[in-house]
């Protein structure tokens, strides 16, 4: 039984050395989730700000991607900034983390398609994602570049959606432990019972 009570140990050993790997991971993970969450927040309070400011340079910017009517078109112009605000400081203090990751994610793919398709159809216009927009000349478009940007961004907004845990969040306050912590308590249970299986079997051993 000498055998059988050094496989146990060792083997509780290793176990504890995974716990201590998956509560590192987790903080690495929570930290990555932070600045996706902060670094989203400034992209929708910097846009946001921009575009009302710039009201009717908004809708223009709206009015130049030709997929709606003028009306249609100047609403969508005149709401865009407010949500985008809105998304901005929701995610800023970490309410609803993950319902505004997704919200972020579907209004950051409509961007990217709306770009996408300017350019598939030869329109020459500026994208407007920061202000701006409209009409510009032939050899002043950056269609790739507006598309890899706002593909950054959604990775993002996807981030936080499949895990939203994050540090100093008004979800983490409210709610305390999520998925990520139970995971980390998981293996914590696991290797305790590793461990009480391991004395057990090496009293009986020696017995």
């Amino acid at each position: 039984m000498r055998l059988n009570f050094r496989y146990l140990s060792g083997y509780s050993g290793t176990g504890g050395s995974l716990c201590a790997v998956a509560r590192s991971s987790s903080k690495v993970l929570d930290l990555i989730g932070t600045l996706a969450r902060l670094g989203l927040a400034a992209v929708w309070l910097i846009s946001g700000a921009i575009k009302v400011a710039d009201q009717n340079g908004t809708m223009a910017s709206v009015r130049a991607y030709q997929l709606f009517p003028d009306g249609v078109a100047t609403l969508i112009g005149a709401v865009l900034p407010f949500l985008e605000l809105a998304l901005g400081l929701l995610v800023l203090v970490g309410i609803g983390t993950r319902l505004v990751g997704v919200l972020s994610g579907l209004v950051l793919v409509i961007y990217i398609a709306g770009i996408a398709q300017s350019w598939a159809r030869g329109l020459t216009i500026d994208c407007g994602c920061f202000g701006g927009g409209g009409q510009v000349a032939a050899g002043q478009t950056h269609y790739p570049e507006e598309i890899l940007r706002d593909t950054g961004f959604l990775a993002m907004a996807v981030w936080l959606a499949v895990r939203p845990r994050t540090f100093a969040s008004i979800d983490g306050w409210l709610f305390g432990r999520d998925e990520s912590h139970d995971e980390a308590d998981g293996v914590d249970e696991e290797v305790s019972t590793t461990a009480d299986n391991g004395s057990a079997s090496s009293t009986i051993g020696s017995e």
